[in-house]
């Protein structure tokens, strides 16, 4: 990479009473800072004081997000990226032949894993964590949205970025209030929720996604039981279907009607956000105690102006009469929970273009993703979006075509196209967009981009 292209990195955001904290003398340097964890991880480091260096890539909105909090990630991995005497941040993502990983590792640095990082600032506060399959980077983000409407200030980390939860009502994936609490999204895709001991633990469902990790649902339950072992209240979904993984716990449930209003407000559809308002209300419910009742109205009321999280049905635009929206859903019951929410706004025709995640995943799940697909009146499958992993060995030979065909045998005869590539997939939907209707992309790869592209080419 050429000079002109590297920008060398160092900084420190902070005042005086969070440099006391011991986080000042700490020199933290990321690989992979433009990931949404990672770059909140940064953020709220460099807030406390630590001197904050790091790189991506690729660049992305999370590394404008860095660059406007006084921070100056690299672009591009690179053994002169490392500052000497860092302490060096990592999440799963990063691979053993990253080249600034390699050289921590002879210079004897053991690197710190993302979770582990996350765990060392929860511990600073009262913990609230959320976890769960589906469902906890929004439950996550109307919690921290509720209890700042009742005048706390709670230190967040969130899986996504949230509108007007920043500075200046900007969007924001992390911050660091003044509040006792610090909410927390908890991941269980490679286990890193097990190092967090939060005080209050949502667990919203528990289902198999993370195949390559775990190998069964009976050890991927035991684990959010783990999880759950530290906190001294669980609050989980009410209908029984978690029942015996939390014995002996002071057990909240929740459902789509408890607590709160039996009807909320909330502006973003489908039945699955109503489950993550209800969950977000009694966790809150449970930070507060007993005698909060003007409080919990004002959270629910709250929850009426939550504008969603980016990439959970993000409204991007239109091209003509079509809406385009996207979606991070990458597991059949998000794909089913998306298109169903779709469905509350009664369009004429609902298209969806899916981006499997994962050759793992789309080798177990799809059969189940042809089924949930089948929801939308027209399917466009691309090929998989492949992250961390590589089709050899037991992935061999899967492909998108799978999820495509088992959509196909499940739509009735309606249109199931199998586009591979994001380019011909967008030269053919250009020429179809003129009926009215909706169009959502869906997946955790970057099949956002082909509708940001679709809206682009406007007229």
């Amino acid at each position: 990479m050429t000079p002109d292209r590297r920008v060398r990195a160092s900084g420190r955001i902070g005042d005086e009473s969070a440099n006391a904290s011991g986080w000042a003398g700490r020199r933290l340097h990321f690989i992979g800072i433009g990931g949404a964890g990672m770059s909140g991880l940064a953020l709220v480091c460099a807030r406390l004081g630590a001197t904050v260096t790091g790189s991506d890539r690729a660049d992305s909105s999370y590394m404008e997000r860095l660059r406007a909090a006084g921070l100056d990630p690299l672009v591009g991995h690179d053994a002169a990226n490392l500052p000497d005497g860092a302490e060096v941040v990592v999440s799963t993502a990063i691979g053993e032949d990253n080249p600034e990983l390699a050289l921590a590792r002879e210079r004897g640095v053991d690197p710190i894993h993302r979770g582990a990082l996350l765990a060392e600032l929860c511990a600073e506060k009262r913990l609230i964590a959320i976890a769960g399959t589906h469902g906890k980077t929004t439950t996550t983000a109307m919690v921290v949205w509720a209890l700042r409407a009742i005048g706390a200030d709670p230190a967040f980390f969130v899986g996504g970025e949230v509108p007007g939860v920043g500075e200046d009502g900007a969007a924001a994936n992390a911050g660091w209030g003044e509040g006792e609490w610090v909410v927390a999204e908890a991941d269980e895709s490679d286990a890193s929720f097990l190092g967090l001991r939060p005080e209050i633990a949502v667990v919203t469902n528990v289902e198999m996604d993370h195949h390559a990790r775990w190998g069964s649902l009976e050890e991927l339950r035991a684990a959010f039981t783990q999880f759950a072992a530290p906190a001294a209240t669980v609050v989980a979904p009410a209908s029984g279907e978690l029942d015996g993984l939390f014995a002996g716990k002071d057990l909240v449930g929740f459902d789509e009607t408890s607590p709160g209003p039996a009807r909320l407000g909330l502006a973003v559809p489908g039945a699955h956000n109503r489950r993550n308002a209800h969950a977000a209300l009694a966790a809150i419910g449970s930070s507060l105690g007993p005698g909060a009742e003007v409080a919990m109205g004002t959270a629910a009321q709250a929850l009426a102006s939550f504008p969603g999280v980016r990439r959970r049905l993000e409204l991007k635009g239109s091209r003509g009469p079509v809406s385009i929206y996207d979606d991070y859903a990458h597991h059949p019951t998000e794909v089913r929970a998306a298109l169903s929410a779709l469905r509350e706004l009664e369009p004429e025709h609902l298209l969806a273009v899916f981006q499997p995640h994962l050759y793992s995943r789309t080798k177990a799940l799809a059969e189940e993703f042809g089924a949930a697909l089948a929801l939308a009146d027209e399917v466009v499958v691309l090929d998989v979006y492949p992250a961390r992993e590589q089709p050899v060995g037991e992935l061999a030979g899967v492909s998108g075509l799978q999820v495509a065909q088992a959509a196909a045998e499940r739509i009735g005869g309606r249109r199931v196209w199998w586009l591979p590539e994001t380019g011909s997939a967008e030269r053919a939907l250009a020429a179809e967009l003129d009926r009215p209707g909706i169009l959502v992309t869906i997946g955790a790869g970057d099949v956002f981009r082909l509708g940001e592209a679709l809206v682009e080419g406007e007229g």
